[in-house]
Protein backbone atom coordinates (compact mmCIF):
# COMPACT_ATOMS: atom_id res chain seq x y z
CA UNK A 1 0.00 0.00 0.00
CA UNK A 2 1.48 3.25 -1.18
CA UNK A 3 1.78 5.97 1.68
CA UNK A 4 -1.05 7.91 -0.07
CA UNK A 5 -3.36 5.70 -0.02
CA UNK A 6 -2.57 4.59 3.62
CA UNK A 7 -3.40 8.26 4.48
CA UNK A 8 -6.49 8.38 2.73
CA UNK A 9 -7.61 5.11 4.42
CA UNK A 10 -6.18 6.33 8.36
CA UNK A 11 -7.89 9.55 7.62
CA UNK A 12 -11.08 8.33 6.88
CA UNK A 13 -11.13 5.34 9.44
CA UNK A 14 -10.41 8.36 12.09
CA UNK A 15 -13.03 10.28 10.85
CA UNK A 16 -15.70 7.86 10.41
CA UNK A 17 -15.31 6.84 13.78
CA UNK A 18 -16.53 10.14 15.36
CA UNK A 19 -20.54 9.62 13.50
CA UNK A 20 -22.17 9.02 10.46
CA UNK A 21 -20.73 10.78 7.75
CA UNK A 22 -22.13 11.28 4.28
CA UNK A 23 -20.49 10.59 0.64
CA UNK A 24 -20.02 14.09 0.17
CA UNK A 25 -18.45 15.17 2.91
CA UNK A 26 -16.24 11.89 3.15
CA UNK A 27 -15.30 12.74 -0.32
CA UNK A 28 -14.46 16.86 0.32
CA UNK A 29 -11.68 16.04 2.32
CA UNK A 30 -9.92 14.42 -0.67
CA UNK A 31 -11.15 17.07 -2.95
CA UNK A 32 -8.11 17.61 -4.58
CA UNK A 33 -6.84 14.16 -5.44
CA UNK A 34 -8.48 12.55 -8.43
CA UNK A 35 -9.99 15.12 -10.88
CA UNK A 36 -13.07 13.97 -13.06
CA UNK A 37 -14.77 12.74 -10.10
CA UNK A 38 -17.68 14.37 -7.19
CA UNK A 39 -17.14 14.47 -4.06
CA UNK A 40 -19.99 12.02 -3.27
CA UNK A 41 -18.10 9.51 -5.90
CA UNK A 42 -14.59 10.02 -3.89
CA UNK A 43 -16.55 9.23 -0.73
CA UNK A 44 -18.29 6.56 -1.83
CA UNK A 45 -15.50 4.76 -3.38
CA UNK A 46 -12.93 5.47 -0.11
CA UNK A 47 -16.10 4.10 2.29
CA UNK A 48 -16.34 1.20 -0.36
CA UNK A 49 -12.87 0.38 0.15
CA UNK A 50 -12.81 0.17 3.70
CA UNK A 51 -15.52 -1.45 3.96
CA UNK A 52 -14.20 -3.93 1.93
CA UNK A 53 -11.07 -3.98 4.35
CA UNK A 54 -12.90 -4.46 7.61
CA UNK A 55 -15.13 -6.99 6.00
CA UNK A 56 -11.82 -9.18 5.37
CA UNK A 57 -10.18 -8.54 8.55
CA UNK A 58 -13.42 -9.94 9.94
CA UNK A 59 -13.57 -12.83 8.72
CA UNK A 60 -9.98 -13.73 9.12
CA UNK A 61 -10.11 -12.76 12.52
CA UNK A 62 -13.45 -11.86 13.42
CA UNK A 63 -12.90 -8.42 14.51
CA UNK A 64 -15.52 -6.62 13.39
CA UNK A 65 -14.45 -3.21 15.23
CA UNK A 66 -13.61 -1.57 12.05
CA UNK A 67 -16.94 -2.59 10.81
CA UNK A 68 -18.97 -1.17 13.87
CA UNK A 69 -17.08 2.42 13.22
CA UNK A 70 -18.33 2.12 9.13
CA UNK A 71 -21.70 0.94 9.82
CA UNK A 72 -23.49 4.26 10.55
CA UNK A 73 -22.07 5.75 7.62
CA UNK A 74 -21.64 2.77 5.13
CA UNK A 75 -24.85 0.56 3.80
CA UNK A 76 -22.11 -2.37 2.62
CA UNK A 77 -20.40 -2.16 6.07
CA UNK A 78 -24.52 -2.65 7.55
CA UNK A 79 -24.86 -5.39 4.96
CA UNK A 80 -21.43 -7.22 6.45
CA UNK A 81 -22.62 -7.47 9.67
CA UNK A 82 -25.99 -8.28 8.71
CA UNK A 83 -27.95 -4.88 9.58
CA UNK A 84 -30.67 -4.00 7.60
CA UNK A 85 -30.05 -0.07 7.71
CA UNK A 86 -29.99 3.23 6.75
CA UNK A 87 -26.80 5.92 6.77
CA UNK A 88 -27.66 7.95 9.76
CA UNK A 89 -27.70 11.95 9.92
CA UNK A 90 -23.87 13.82 8.49
CA UNK A 91 -23.29 15.06 11.55
CA UNK A 92 -20.70 17.71 9.82
CA UNK A 93 -23.90 18.92 7.03
CA UNK A 94 -26.62 17.55 9.00
CA UNK A 95 -27.69 16.16 5.64
CA UNK A 96 -27.61 19.57 3.10
CA UNK A 97 -26.77 17.73 0.53
CA UNK A 98 -29.35 15.55 1.03
CA UNK A 99 -31.29 19.11 0.20
CA UNK A 100 -29.14 19.75 -3.53
CA UNK A 101 -32.21 20.05 -5.26
CA UNK A 102 -34.48 21.75 -3.29
CA UNK A 103 -31.52 24.82 -2.80
CA UNK A 104 -31.88 24.96 -6.50
CA UNK A 105 -35.60 24.90 -7.07
CA UNK A 106 -35.12 28.12 -4.66
CA UNK A 107 -32.73 29.74 -6.92
CA UNK A 108 -34.96 29.08 -9.93
CA UNK A 109 -37.68 30.76 -7.70
CA UNK A 110 -35.48 33.42 -6.96
CA UNK A 111 -34.31 34.33 -10.55
CA UNK A 112 -37.71 33.56 -12.24
CA UNK A 113 -38.70 37.29 -14.17
CA UNK A 114 -34.74 38.08 -14.27
CA UNK A 115 -33.27 38.63 -17.95
CA UNK A 116 -29.80 37.55 -17.80
CA UNK A 117 -27.12 35.13 -19.90
CA UNK A 118 -24.65 33.95 -16.42
CA UNK A 119 -25.52 33.43 -12.97
CA UNK A 120 -23.11 32.18 -10.10
CA UNK A 121 -24.03 30.71 -6.74
CA UNK A 122 -22.96 31.43 -3.43
CA UNK A 123 -23.64 30.15 -0.19
CA UNK A 124 -23.40 31.40 3.62
CA UNK A 125 -23.22 28.22 5.53
CA UNK A 126 -25.03 28.60 9.06
CA UNK A 127 -23.17 28.70 12.06
CA UNK A 128 -23.30 25.42 13.49
CA UNK A 129 -22.28 24.18 9.90
CA UNK A 130 -19.24 26.63 9.87
CA UNK A 131 -18.42 25.39 13.37
CA UNK A 132 -18.89 21.57 12.44
CA UNK A 133 -16.19 21.98 9.65
CA UNK A 134 -13.61 22.77 12.07
CA UNK A 135 -14.17 19.95 14.22
CA UNK A 136 -13.51 17.89 10.64
CA UNK A 137 -10.81 20.05 9.41
CA UNK A 138 -9.33 19.59 12.86
CA UNK A 139 -9.24 16.10 12.91
CA UNK A 140 -8.64 15.56 9.50
CA UNK A 141 -6.47 18.03 8.39
CA UNK A 142 -7.18 20.71 4.81
CA UNK A 143 -4.20 19.22 2.58
CA UNK A 144 -6.42 18.02 0.07
CA UNK A 145 -9.74 19.33 1.29
CA UNK A 146 -12.33 21.48 0.26
CA UNK A 147 -14.94 23.62 1.77
CA UNK A 148 -18.20 22.89 2.43
CA UNK A 149 -19.81 26.20 0.73
CA UNK A 150 -17.41 25.31 -2.57
CA UNK A 151 -19.05 22.40 -2.50
CA UNK A 152 -22.62 23.68 -2.60
CA UNK A 153 -22.07 26.68 -4.94
CA UNK A 154 -21.10 23.47 -7.46
CA UNK A 155 -23.75 21.13 -6.96
CA UNK A 156 -26.13 23.70 -6.66
CA UNK A 157 -25.03 25.70 -9.30
CA UNK A 158 -24.78 22.19 -11.44
CA UNK A 159 -28.40 21.83 -11.11
CA UNK A 160 -29.25 25.40 -11.95
CA UNK A 161 -27.65 24.91 -15.14
CA UNK A 162 -29.24 22.23 -16.23
CA UNK A 163 -33.09 23.20 -15.42
CA UNK A 164 -32.38 26.99 -16.92
CA UNK A 165 -29.78 26.24 -19.54
CA UNK A 166 -27.63 29.17 -18.33
CA UNK A 167 -24.27 29.07 -18.00
CA UNK A 168 -22.55 29.82 -14.74
CA UNK A 169 -19.45 32.49 -14.81
CA UNK A 170 -17.38 32.26 -11.79
CA UNK A 171 -16.13 35.83 -12.65
CA UNK A 172 -18.29 38.39 -13.68
CA UNK A 173 -22.26 36.69 -13.84
CA UNK A 174 -24.95 38.57 -14.38
CA UNK A 175 -26.90 37.81 -11.39
CA UNK A 176 -25.63 36.22 -7.72
CA UNK A 177 -27.60 33.48 -5.94
CA UNK A 178 -26.41 33.33 -2.49
CA UNK A 179 -28.15 30.53 -0.33
CA UNK A 180 -28.39 31.52 2.98
CA UNK A 181 -28.77 28.09 5.17
CA UNK A 182 -30.06 29.17 8.40
CA UNK A 183 -32.70 31.15 6.56
CA UNK A 184 -33.34 29.15 4.24
CA UNK A 185 -33.93 31.45 1.39
CA UNK A 186 -32.19 33.34 -1.07
CA UNK A 187 -30.75 36.29 -1.45
CA UNK A 188 -29.85 37.71 -5.07
CA UNK A 189 -27.01 39.87 -6.19
CA UNK A 190 -27.95 41.93 -9.66
CA UNK A 191 -24.91 43.01 -11.72
CA UNK A 192 -25.80 46.64 -12.95
CA UNK A 193 -26.51 47.02 -16.49
CA UNK A 194 -24.19 49.69 -18.14
CA UNK A 195 -25.12 51.57 -21.54
CA UNK A 196 -22.34 53.97 -23.14
CA UNK A 197 -23.29 56.98 -25.18
CA UNK A 198 -23.20 60.72 -25.79
CA UNK A 199 -24.92 63.35 -24.63
CA UNK A 200 -25.65 66.79 -26.03
CA UNK A 201 -26.96 69.89 -23.37
CA UNK A 202 -29.19 72.29 -25.65
CA UNK A 203 -30.24 74.48 -23.45
CA UNK A 204 -28.05 76.64 -20.59
CA UNK A 205 -29.00 75.99 -16.40
CA UNK A 206 -28.79 72.31 -15.81
CA UNK A 207 -26.20 70.79 -14.35
CA UNK A 208 -24.82 67.41 -14.51
CA UNK A 209 -26.55 65.49 -11.69
CA UNK A 210 -29.20 66.97 -9.24
CA UNK A 211 -27.59 69.57 -7.59
CA UNK A 212 -28.81 69.53 -3.87
CA UNK A 213 -29.54 72.69 -1.69
CA UNK A 214 -26.84 74.36 -0.46
CA UNK A 215 -28.63 75.91 2.59
CA UNK A 216 -30.45 72.31 3.52
CA UNK A 217 -28.68 69.70 1.98
CA UNK A 218 -31.26 68.41 0.14
CA UNK A 219 -34.00 68.75 3.05
CA UNK A 220 -35.92 71.32 1.56
CA UNK A 221 -36.14 75.04 2.48
CA UNK A 222 -37.31 78.45 1.58
CA UNK A 223 -34.32 79.04 -0.78
CA UNK A 224 -35.05 76.14 -2.88
CA UNK A 225 -38.82 76.39 -2.54
CA UNK A 226 -38.65 73.45 -0.52
CA UNK A 227 -37.79 71.78 -3.31
CA UNK A 228 -34.35 70.01 -1.86
CA UNK A 229 -32.41 71.02 -4.84
CA UNK A 230 -30.94 73.81 -6.50
CA UNK A 231 -31.93 73.70 -10.12
CA UNK A 232 -35.03 71.57 -11.11
CA UNK A 233 -33.82 69.25 -13.31
CA UNK A 234 -30.25 67.93 -14.56
CA UNK A 235 -29.17 65.91 -17.45
CA UNK A 236 -28.77 62.69 -15.63
CA UNK A 237 -32.81 63.50 -14.28
CA UNK A 238 -33.69 64.03 -18.41
CA UNK A 239 -32.15 60.55 -18.85
CA UNK A 240 -32.44 58.28 -16.15
CA UNK A 241 -36.01 57.54 -16.16
CA UNK A 242 -36.43 56.11 -19.38
CA UNK A 243 -33.66 53.44 -18.25
CA UNK A 244 -35.27 52.86 -15.29
CA UNK A 245 -38.64 51.72 -17.07
CA UNK A 246 -36.73 49.76 -19.95
CA UNK A 247 -34.60 47.94 -17.88
CA UNK A 248 -37.08 47.48 -14.88
CA UNK A 249 -34.41 48.72 -12.96
CA UNK A 250 -34.04 50.30 -9.11
CA UNK A 251 -32.89 53.26 -9.87
CA UNK A 252 -29.69 54.55 -12.32
CA UNK A 253 -25.85 56.36 -11.82
CA UNK A 254 -24.68 58.48 -14.12
CA UNK A 255 -21.35 58.36 -14.76
CA UNK A 256 -19.86 61.40 -17.57
CA UNK A 257 -16.68 62.00 -18.49
CA UNK A 258 -16.43 64.92 -16.93
CA UNK A 259 -18.57 67.98 -16.90
CA UNK A 260 -19.22 71.22 -18.65
CA UNK A 261 -20.69 74.44 -16.66
CA UNK A 262 -24.36 74.62 -15.85
CA UNK A 263 -24.56 77.55 -17.52
CA UNK A 264 -22.65 75.87 -20.59
CA UNK A 265 -24.05 74.02 -23.60
CA UNK A 266 -22.53 70.67 -24.69
CA UNK A 267 -22.99 70.43 -28.63
CA UNK A 268 -21.35 68.88 -31.16
CA UNK A 269 -21.29 64.91 -31.07
CA UNK A 270 -21.88 65.19 -27.32
CA UNK A 271 -19.79 64.25 -24.33
CA UNK A 272 -19.30 60.61 -23.56
CA UNK A 273 -21.63 59.12 -20.58
CA UNK A 274 -22.63 55.60 -19.08
CA UNK A 275 -25.73 55.23 -17.52
CA UNK A 276 -25.99 52.25 -14.91
CA UNK A 277 -29.06 50.47 -14.57
CA UNK A 278 -29.22 49.41 -10.77
CA UNK A 279 -30.42 46.03 -10.43
CA UNK A 280 -32.27 45.54 -13.45
CA UNK A 281 -34.59 42.56 -14.35
CA UNK A 282 -34.18 43.55 -18.02
CA UNK A 283 -31.09 43.46 -19.87
CA UNK A 284 -32.29 42.51 -23.49
CA UNK A 285 -33.53 46.39 -24.74
CA UNK A 286 -33.73 47.68 -27.70
CA UNK A 287 -31.08 50.67 -27.69
CA UNK A 288 -32.44 52.39 -30.99
CA UNK A 289 -35.78 52.63 -29.02
CA UNK A 290 -34.44 53.63 -25.69
CA UNK A 291 -32.56 56.59 -27.56
CA UNK A 292 -35.71 57.58 -29.02
CA UNK A 293 -38.00 57.64 -25.69
CA UNK A 294 -35.25 59.53 -24.27
CA UNK A 295 -34.91 62.15 -26.57
CA UNK A 296 -38.63 62.47 -26.27
CA UNK A 297 -38.60 62.41 -22.76
CA UNK A 298 -35.84 64.92 -22.68
CA UNK A 299 -37.56 67.62 -25.22
CA UNK A 300 -34.64 69.72 -26.82
CA UNK A 301 -33.12 70.20 -23.53
CA UNK A 302 -31.28 67.31 -23.85
CA UNK A 303 -30.10 64.61 -26.58
CA UNK A 304 -28.24 61.54 -26.47
CA UNK A 305 -26.70 59.61 -29.39
CA UNK A 306 -24.66 56.54 -30.05
CA UNK A 307 -25.98 54.00 -26.93
CA UNK A 308 -24.37 50.83 -27.08
CA UNK A 309 -23.81 48.27 -24.26
CA UNK A 310 -20.57 48.20 -21.84
CA UNK A 311 -18.37 46.59 -19.22
CA UNK A 312 -18.60 48.33 -15.94
CA UNK A 313 -14.19 49.03 -16.85
CA UNK A 314 -15.45 51.55 -19.49
CA UNK A 315 -17.07 53.36 -16.10
CA UNK A 316 -13.05 54.02 -14.87
CA UNK A 317 -12.11 54.89 -18.35
CA UNK A 318 -13.92 57.45 -18.73
CA UNK A 319 -13.39 58.88 -15.69
CA UNK A 320 -9.85 58.47 -16.21
CA UNK A 321 -9.61 59.33 -19.80
CA UNK A 322 -6.92 62.84 -20.85
CA UNK A 323 -9.58 64.37 -23.50
CA UNK A 324 -8.68 67.69 -24.93
CA UNK A 325 -11.57 70.10 -25.23
CA UNK A 326 -12.60 72.82 -27.96
CA UNK A 327 -14.71 75.50 -26.97
CA UNK A 328 -16.93 78.39 -28.73
CA UNK A 329 -16.65 81.22 -26.19
CA UNK A 330 -18.75 84.67 -26.32
CA UNK A 331 -16.32 87.03 -24.72
CA UNK A 332 -17.27 90.99 -23.76
CA UNK A 333 -14.36 93.31 -22.86
CA UNK A 334 -14.66 96.50 -20.61
CA UNK A 335 -13.27 98.00 -23.73
CA UNK A 336 -13.33 98.52 -27.22
CA UNK A 337 -10.51 95.85 -28.90
CA UNK A 338 -9.29 96.24 -31.72
CA UNK A 339 -8.82 92.92 -34.43
CA UNK A 340 -5.39 92.97 -34.23
CA UNK A 341 -4.78 92.92 -30.65
CA UNK A 342 -6.79 90.52 -30.51
CA UNK A 343 -5.32 87.96 -32.33
CA UNK A 344 -1.89 89.68 -31.05
CA UNK A 345 -3.41 88.38 -27.54
CA UNK A 346 -4.81 85.14 -28.41
CA UNK A 347 -1.19 84.34 -29.89
CA UNK A 348 0.78 84.46 -26.58
CA UNK A 349 -1.93 82.19 -24.65
CA UNK A 350 -1.18 79.38 -27.54
CA UNK A 351 2.92 79.83 -27.48
CA UNK A 352 3.12 80.27 -23.56
CA UNK A 353 1.94 77.41 -21.07
CA UNK A 354 -0.78 77.61 -18.99
CA UNK A 355 0.01 78.24 -15.14
CA UNK A 356 -3.47 77.85 -13.79
CA UNK A 357 -4.07 78.15 -9.85
CA UNK A 358 -7.68 76.62 -8.58
CA UNK A 359 -10.23 78.72 -9.53
CA UNK A 360 -11.79 80.80 -6.97
CA UNK A 361 -15.44 79.26 -7.89
CA UNK A 362 -13.86 76.15 -7.06
CA UNK A 363 -11.73 76.54 -4.30
CA UNK A 364 -14.23 75.11 -1.77
CA UNK A 365 -14.15 71.85 -3.11
CA UNK A 366 -11.15 71.16 -4.72
CA UNK A 367 -7.65 71.67 -3.39
CA UNK A 368 -5.98 75.04 -4.12
CA UNK A 369 -3.30 73.47 -6.56
CA UNK A 370 -1.17 75.47 -9.68
CA UNK A 371 -1.48 72.69 -12.88
CA UNK A 372 0.08 73.71 -15.95
CA UNK A 373 -2.12 73.28 -19.24
CA UNK A 374 -1.52 74.12 -22.81
CA UNK A 375 -3.77 76.00 -25.25
CA UNK A 376 -3.74 74.44 -28.62
CA UNK A 377 -4.80 76.88 -31.22
CA UNK A 378 -7.14 79.70 -30.94
CA UNK A 379 -9.42 80.92 -33.73
CA UNK A 380 -11.19 84.38 -33.97
CA UNK A 381 -14.76 83.43 -35.65
CA UNK A 382 -16.49 86.96 -35.21
CA UNK A 383 -15.52 90.11 -33.41
CA UNK A 384 -18.96 92.67 -33.06
CA UNK A 385 -18.70 96.24 -34.93
CA UNK A 386 -18.08 98.26 -31.53
CA UNK A 387 -14.94 95.80 -30.38
CA UNK A 388 -16.94 95.28 -27.36
CA UNK A 389 -17.53 91.12 -27.72
CA UNK A 390 -16.15 88.37 -29.45
CA UNK A 391 -16.86 84.90 -30.55
CA UNK A 392 -13.39 83.02 -29.90
CA UNK A 393 -12.80 79.15 -30.26
CA UNK A 394 -10.44 77.64 -28.38
CA UNK A 395 -8.82 74.54 -28.37
CA UNK A 396 -6.77 73.15 -25.33
CA UNK A 397 -5.69 70.45 -22.95
CA UNK A 398 -8.39 68.89 -20.73
CA UNK A 399 -8.25 70.45 -17.00
CA UNK A 400 -8.05 73.32 -18.46
CA UNK A 401 -10.41 76.41 -16.81
CA UNK A 402 -11.46 78.15 -19.85
CA UNK A 403 -13.48 81.07 -18.16
CA UNK A 404 -10.15 81.74 -15.75
CA UNK A 405 -8.12 82.14 -19.16
CA UNK A 406 -10.19 84.43 -20.22
CA UNK A 407 -10.70 86.57 -17.26
CA UNK A 408 -7.24 85.70 -15.33
CA UNK A 409 -9.46 85.31 -11.97
CA UNK A 410 -7.28 88.26 -10.28
CA UNK A 411 -4.10 87.28 -11.40
CA UNK A 412 -4.18 82.81 -9.90
CA UNK A 413 -4.42 82.30 -13.95
CA UNK A 414 -1.48 83.32 -16.00
CA UNK A 415 -1.04 84.33 -18.75
CA UNK A 416 -4.79 85.39 -19.82
CA UNK A 417 -6.27 87.35 -22.34
CA UNK A 418 -7.59 90.32 -19.90
CA UNK A 419 -3.63 91.18 -18.92
CA UNK A 420 -2.85 90.48 -22.42
CA UNK A 421 -5.26 93.29 -23.91
CA UNK A 422 -4.74 95.11 -20.93
CA UNK A 423 -9.06 95.32 -20.45
CA UNK A 424 -11.08 93.50 -18.37
CA UNK A 425 -13.16 90.53 -20.24
CA UNK A 426 -14.79 87.69 -19.20
CA UNK A 427 -17.03 85.03 -20.49
CA UNK A 428 -20.64 86.03 -21.35
CA UNK A 429 -21.46 82.57 -22.93
CA UNK A 430 -19.88 79.15 -23.54
CA UNK A 431 -20.46 76.35 -25.79
CA UNK A 432 -18.12 73.16 -25.78
CA UNK A 433 -18.09 72.00 -29.39
CA UNK A 434 -15.86 69.09 -29.17
CA UNK A 435 -14.50 66.49 -26.97
CA UNK A 436 -11.42 64.52 -28.41
CA UNK A 437 -10.02 61.59 -27.41
CA UNK A 438 -12.34 59.15 -25.43
CA UNK A 439 -12.96 56.02 -27.47
CA UNK A 440 -15.17 53.17 -25.96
Amino acid sequence: MSNITYHIFETATRILKEGPICDHCTGRLFAKLSTGLTNDQRGAAVKLALAMEADHTHRETSDDSLLQDLAPSSVHAQKSLGQDGAQGRCWVCNGLFEQLDHWADLVVDALAGYEFNTFLIGTRPSGLLLENEEILWAESGTKWAEPLKTEMNREVGRRVEERLGKRADLNRPNITALLDIAKDNIELEVRSLYIFGRYRKLIRGIPQTRWPCRECRGKGCPRCNFTGRMYPESVDELIGPEVIKAAVAKDTVFHGAGREDIDALMLGDGRPFIVEAVQPLKRRIDLTRLQHRINRYAAGKVEVLGLKYVEHPAVEAIKQAKADKVYRLRVTFSVKISEESLISALDIIVRAPIMQSTPTRVAHRRADLVRERKVHYTKLEELSPDGLSALIVVGCQGGLYVKELVSGDEGRTKPNLAENLNAEAKVAELDVIKIEGIII
